[in-house]
């Protein structure tokens, strides 16, 4: 296990909830990452509500996805070069992300460069293939029985 001495980071990120015709509403997210899971990354959205919506992603699915669409199903990303007002075509990249749950379905525009900042400290955290080092399976399966 790694010495290091912290257990998780996170960041507030600014998104763009994409809405009809491709209206940009900005919302406010934080991006939660711990070592307790090591393959997640918690993303909470504070949509004015007194408990902010939570989805958890695989951090491997948004490493991928800075580069390429990744994800099936329920979750999906894919990065996408936006130009900033003012700026060139070879702008701020934006990274899209795209969730679909029961009760509807949201596209999200989030910063690719903040994404990867997050990213790099996770990884300075777990380093990638090591997720597994972190893990309890016994007591992992141990608690999945006693939910059974």
């Amino acid at each position: 296990m790694n010495s290091n001495s912290r257990i998780a980071v996170s960041t507030e990120l600014g998104l763009g909830l994409v809405g009809p015709e491709q209206m940009i509403v900005p919302l406010m997210a934080s991006l939660y990452y711990s070592c307790q899971d090591p393959y997640a990354v918690k993303m909470a959205f504070h949509v004015g509500t007194d408990a902010p919506v939570e989805w958890t992603l695989a951090r491997e699915l948004l490493a991928a996805a800075l580069h390429s669409r990744e994800g099936i199903g329920d979750v999906q990303a894919w990065p996408s070069a936006a130009p900033a007002e003012g700026e060139a075509a070879d702008g701020p990249k934006i990274l899209n992300i795209s969730m679909t749950s029961p009760f509807g379905h949201a596209q999200f525009e989030a910063s690719a460069a903040a994404i990867e900042a997050f990213l790099i400290r996770t990884y300075q955290l777990v380093a990638d293939g090591q997720e597994s080092a972190y893990l309890d399976i016994d007591a992992e399966l141990a608690e999945l029985l006693g939910q059974a």
